[in-house]
């Protein structure tokens, strides 16, 4: 498993103090952003990660935004090139990167199909403008995806379930589609791809992953964030949606819910 890591990958505060050679940050001022070791009172933030945190969203709602929405940013704009009147699909909708993945695509004008066990999560997502709302866990969503696109297909599709949907997804995207993916909950990690579909629909696949980037790659997509998606919060067009917030005693809780995948959005531990 290798050696242990500090808990918590982003957060929102205030800055109590700065490096010597930091510019355009002010101690007192309200930041969030992507840091390691987030899940505590005090934790060390690169400057090329501090965003403002848009005025009227208190810390918890502005601590679910840093790493869900830079993923977000990166997968449909970043790589996957969204364009209003554009289709995305999203597969197991109710995490927090693929709702705030909704609110994100709905607010640049795309349309949106989610799939998802779970009939009372679509009917809350809904409430966040899901066009289409796919009652499945199973890889059999092809003849509703392609009715409600009319024959079309989708123009990018967000795979948060992993392997076992990827021949389906190849089947759902349209000529020039583009399929990000995000991760594996059903642990399957190797798929059956038709290349002859990539190939004659010029499909391109691609990762979200920053394990391997640079700070300053990383730093990238914060500058696109900045310019593309923080507009957005300021002006309420999209809102970070919280399902539970827990006090840093109730950490166990807090994971235990999370695991029970209960939650619709983002769990928040507050200190």
């Amino acid at each position: 498993k290798g050696p242990p890591k500090p808990g918590g990958n982003e957060g929102a505060g205030e800055v109590v103090k700065i490096g010597a050679t930091v510019k355009g940050v002010r101690e007192g001022e309200r930041v969030m952003g992507r840091c390691a070791g987030a899940f505590a009172e005090f934790a060390l933030m690169d400057r090329r990660e501090a965003l403002p945190i848009p005025a009227g969203l208190s810390f918890a709602q502005a601590a679910a935004i840093p790493l869900t929405f830079m993923v977000v940013h990166d997968m449909l704009i970043g790589q996957g090139a969204l364009r209003a009147g554009e289709w995305l699909l999203v597969t197991g909708v109710s995490s927090g990167v693929v709702v705030a993945a909704l609110q994100a695509a709905k607010a640049l004008g795309a349309r949106v199909i989610g799939t998802s066990g779970s009939e009372a999560k679509l009917a809350k997502l809904k409430s966040l403008g899901l066009d289409v709302a796919l009652r499945t866990r199973a890889p059999d969503f092809l003849p509703q995806v392609r009715e409600a696109t009319g024959g079309q297909g989708v123009n990018l599709i967000v795979n948060t379930v992993g392997g076992s949907v990827v021949p389906e997804c190849i089947k759902a995207l349209a000529f020039q589609g583009r399929m990000a993916i995000v991760g594996y909950v059903d642990g399957v990690l190797h798929a059956e791809v038709d290349f002859d579909a990539v190939h004659a629909k010029r499909l391109r696949i691609f990762g979200v992953s920053n394990k391997l980037r640079s700070a300053e790659q990383r730093a990238e997509t914060v500058r696109g964030f900045s310019r593309d998606f923080l507009p957005l919060f300021a002006a309420g067009r999209i809102a970070p949606l919280v399902d539970r917030a827990f006090s840093f005693a109730e950490l166990p809780a807090a994971k235990a819910y999370m695991e029970a995948d209960a939650h619709v959005g983002k769990i928040v531990l507050t200190m």
